[in-house]
């Protein structure tokens, strides 16, 4: 079974907890402020004691969002943030992780949470400009000064986090994890057991893949279609992959959903799983993963089924690519 809670940033926490980027960008339909806050009171009442947003999330709103459904209730919470990457007016990505910008981004987003500290803040890109032990520094001195408590890396390699970790201990890594994304155990969960870093899995339902499958390459309006594995040619091999997920997780009496969960977090007791979603249906289905059993013998099916060499195409464009740090399997 999976341990009921897991040490993360000197905390210990329920493995699954909620991303919240879907509650104000991304995935389809942004849902309003009533709906976003619904879900982050149902998430709260069903006892999620860890929520992860980031400042780039709408430019600031799922952090405000946060900020209000936490009113009364902060302590209870593991809360967690991101800083270092931004969106122009035209959309564009703009990484900045020189000192200066990473203070000026936690004051802002201490101030939409509404609350005095962060309890884990991670470096959301690394600036290819800065050396990553300057944005650490800068991070440590924000720690000295109690606006944060712990710091993390998102979408880095293990060669970054030790370099990283050698000018103060890195809480923990956030970096893409799924049983049809495996970078993570390349190189990252080793170095991760090593320097008593946990592994945070963003997008342990790959991107709604493992949980829905694969919509009609029309009906993605979202960045997912600029995915190559979510379009032609690669759509098509991976779409019978994805059905015969499902089938494996109906064997197993799970929904693919938690069938997904349940192998992520089987994958080492440091790992903790962020599934994000803006439906209340969802997030319910996805924390009973907790309650469920699934046989070593299903998780090994899963293993093979959707190894690195079976799925077809890269889990980022060129575009989503840049400034991504992680080591990658060879793409099919």
């Amino acid at each position: 079974m999976v341990p009921e809670i897991r040490p993360l940033a000197g905390r210990w926490v329920r493995p699954i907890g909620l991303g919240c980027m879907s509650l104000a960008t991304a995935y389809g339909r942004t849902p309003s402020d009533a709906e976003a806050l619904a879900v982050l009171d149902r998430a709260l009442a069903l006892g999620v004691d860890h929520l992860d947003t980031a400042r780039a999330y709408g430019g600031g709103r799922a952090e405000a969002l946060i900020g209000r459904a936490l009113r009364g209730r902060r302590e209870g919470v593991l809360l967690a943030s991101k800083g270092g990457l931004s969106y122009d007016r035209e959309g564009r990505r703009v990484v900045d992780g020189r000192p200066e910008a990473l203070r000026a981004a936690v004051e802002a987003s201490l101030r939409a949470l509404a609350t005095d500290h962060i309890d884990l803040y991670y470096l959301h890109r690394v600036d290819e400009r800065v050396p990553v032990e300057e944005s650490v520094g800068a991070l440590a001195r924000l720690v000295e000064a109690g606006a944060i408590g712990a710091i993390g890396l998102s979408e880095v390699s293990a060669a970054t986090l030790r370099r990283a970790s050698a000018v103060h201990p890195i809480a923990a890594v956030q970096n893409e994890y799924s049983p049809w994304t495996r970078n993570p155990e390349i190189a990252l969960l080793a170095a991760c057991r090593e320097l008593g870093t946990a592994l945070v899995a963003f997008a342990p339902l790959g991107r709604g893949a493992l949980a829905a499958g694969l919509p009609e390459p029309a009906r993605l309006d979202d960045f997912r279609g600029r995915i190559p594995r979510f379009q032609p040619p690669h759509r098509e091999r991976n779409a019978e992959l994805l059905a015969r997920f499902a089938a494996l997780a109906a064997e197993a009496g799970l929904t693919p959903a938690q069938l997904a969960l349940r192998w992520v977090l089987s994958r080492d007791e440091r790992v903790h799983a962020i599934p994000g979603t803006a439906s209340a249906a969802h997030l319910e289905e996805n924390l009973a993963a907790l309650e469920c059993s699934v046989t070593a013998e299903i998780l090994a099916e899963v293993d093979a089924l959707l190894a690195p060499e079976q799925v077809a195409g890269a889990r980022y464009g060129p575009e989503q690519r840049a400034n991504v740090d992680t080591e990658e399997f060879p793409v099919p």
